[in-house]
């Protein structure tokens, strides 16, 4: 959601500044502001708009120093405008706060401070922190933050300027991911690595209640206790090309055409082609935990969810153990029945997602074992789980998640695999399960091959204002995942359901404007979805199908075909839904829509 970046060195600070919150820009936000601290006075420039729009700004007035802070907001508290922006100053001006988070307790303490003499400038919650820290002030910056924030219930990740320590840059997290860069001479704090990554590599990821000290001559990193505390620099493994569009007009669309990279990369070094089987050593010492658990959770938000509900079939399909998928956001509202006989799996791109973490957080408090499927090394989940599985997909810069989808279904495929062998699989069968996975990269690029034909359907179209996306079996959460790329990015309402369910109400919309996307591959489902189609087509609705190389007989029946390779249905998902996502891009595309940056979106939900 929200990001920051803050500098201090020997370089202006400003355009390093600027050119990490453009950086930020694919989080999704609203308004954007600097900070920087020079001759001891504090200048701060925000605007409800664009980086592009505050860098305009800039070039009229010229700032230069060597310490600053930034933020680009995605609006919570108060309607995005100017006021609202942050960075957020306290009333004497001598403090600057930059917050990603919520402060759930904001209202009283504000209160507290207008009833003792102080006045607000914004409708946010986070001018709270600055004014806390600002009263709390004693002759210690840090000591002052670590005041502030005892007070504080809620998520946040801080970086704060002051005048009267103008030398410094105090930073602090709880909930709301945060990390500190290392160079040569300078340092930075960022809520994503992709904001520094032009200057450095090395970075400390900052854990619940710790702060960050940051000067010219290095850091210092404190526990909430105020103890000083030795943490470990990681090394960031890929590069500035990763994060940047390498000749494709939006993100999106290289993320999709990534995707046979990133399928092999999920499995690379996994797959055991010998044996039928394949190898996790994120979670070998928990397959018996796995395997004799009495509960099996999978827990998720949006997209993530989506590829939960298809590692739910398949882990009862073929390794015949009983699973159930939650939403992160209702899990711990809801009392589940989860013990120390539980195994909780959480899936999310980021590794930061709010209300995953608070269901890992619940079922940890019972006792259940936390495992997780991410992306981002040293992410919140990942260091918040007993161990994990990494999907291995890069970084992932457009809003609506592709590539991550598919590596995590991949990764989700390869767990299955490896259970369902101990639970008596056969290897003549998981040898044919090996063989269909060794095959998805070159099939994903055979599909990609399709993608001028699918921009034409597209073309057509893109003037909708409804979709209807059907499937069945493993492909029923294949079409949710359509009509939520669709929806996203382009727009257009659309709704996923299970086929057979269209005649229970869904059918009532069906007339010669509303485009209906049947996935239909030649399974044992075939026979029930040309019935489907049938209906839907006696109704006079336009007809688009994802079907198996080859069939002929679909075509006639459908307006639109989109051909993909013919798979097992261990694998059939993860190729069924790249025609889905190009889909949705050459729609919004054809609509005029901001593929990457959708309206009211965020690339990383760190809010509940």
């Amino acid at each position: 959601m929200c990001g920051i970046v803050g500098y201090i060195g020997k370089r202006n600070a400003v355009p390093i500044v600027m050119e990490g919150l453009k950086r930020l820009e694919y989080r999704g936000y609203d308004s954007c502001g600097i900070a920087v601290l020079h001759d001891n006075q504090m200048d701060v420039e925000k605007i409800a708009g664009k980086v592009d729009d505050l860098q305009s700004r800039l070039a009229q007035a010229h700032w230069a120093s060597e310490i600053a802070i930034g933020h680009t907001r995605w609006a919570t508290h108060g309607e995005p405008d100017q006021k609202n922006a942050h960075p957020q100053v306290s009333m004497s001006g001598d403090i600057a706060v930059v917050h990603n988070g919520i402060i759930e307790n904001f209202l009283p303490l504000k209160r507290e401070l207008q009833n003792n003499g102080y006045n607000f400038s914004s409708d946010t919650d986070s001018e709270v922190i600055a004014a806390l820290i600002s009263t709390a002030y004693a002759g210690n910056l840090e000591a002052a933050v670590q005041e502030a924030l005892s007070r504080i219930i809620g998520a946040y990740g801080i970086a704060v300027l002051s005048t009267r320590e103008p030398g410094k840059i105090v930073c602090a997290r709880y909930g709301a991911p945060l990390i500190m860069g290392l160079g040569k001479e300078e340092f930075f704090v960022a809520s994503d690595v992709a904001a520094i990554l032009a200057h450095t590599k090395d970075v400390i990821y900052l854990d619940n209640g710790e702060i960050g000290i940051l000067t010219a001559d290095g850091y210092e990193t404190l526990t909430r206790k105020n103890e000083s505390i030795s943490k470990e620099v990681h090394r960031v493994s890929f590069d500035l090309a990763a994060i940047e569009r390498g000749g494709f007009e939006h993100f999106m669309l290289k993320e999709i055409f990534e995707q046979p990279q990133t399928i092999y990369d999920a499995m690379r070094g996994r797959l055991l082609p010998q044996d039928g089987n394949a190898r996790l050593g994120g979670i070998a010492d928990d397959i018996g935990t796995i395997l004799h658990a009495d509960q099996r959770y999978f827990t998720a938000c949006g997209t993530s969810w989506h590829a939960a509900l298809i590692g739910e079939m398949m882990f009862e399909q073929f390794a015949h153990l009983p699973a159930e998928v939650e939403y992160a956001s209702e899990f711990r509202y809801r009392e589940p029945l989860v013990d120390k006989r539980s195994v909780i799996f959480a899936i999310s791109q980021s590794g930061e997602t709010a209300d995953t973490l608070a269901a890992i957080q619940e079922a940890k408090s019972h006792g259940a074992t936390a495992l997780g499927i991410c992306n981002v090394v040293g992410s919140s989940i990942a260091r918040e789980t007993k161990a994990g599985i990494y999907i291995h997909a890069g970084p992932e810069i457009g809003v609506a998640s592709t590539k991550a989808f598919t590596s995590q279904v991949t990764v989700l495929t390869l767990l299955t695999l490896r259970l369902a062998r101990m639970m008596g699989m056969s290897e003549e069968q998981g040898l044919e399960i090996v063989e269909s996975l060794q095959k998805l990269p070159e099939q994903v690029e055979w599909i990609l091959n399709q993608a001028d034909r699918i921009a034409k359907i597209a073309q057509v179209y893109a003037k909708a204002r409804n979709f209807l996306y059907l499937g069945r079996g493993v492909n029923f959460p294949v079409a949710l995942e359509g009509a939520l790329k669709l929806k996203e990015i382009s727009y257009i309402h659309a709704e996923g359901y299970p086929a057979a369910e269209m005649k229970h109400g869904p059918i009532a919309l069906i007339d010669e404007d509303m485009p209906v996307v049947f996935l239909a591959p030649k399974d044992k489902t075939y026979d029930k979805i040309l019935s489907n189609i049938q209906e839907v087509k006696a109704r006079k609705g336009r007809v688009i199908v994802v079907a198996t190389e080859g069939d002929k007989e679909i075509a006639d029946l459908a307006d639109h075909v989109i051909y993909v390779p013919a798979a097992l249905a261990f694998t059939a998902p993860i190729l069924n839904v790249i025609p889905l996502q190009l889909l949705a891009y050459y729609v919004a595309v054809e609509r005029g829509c901001n593929v990457d940056q959708p309206r009211n979106l965020a690339k990383s939900v760190t809010v509940e």
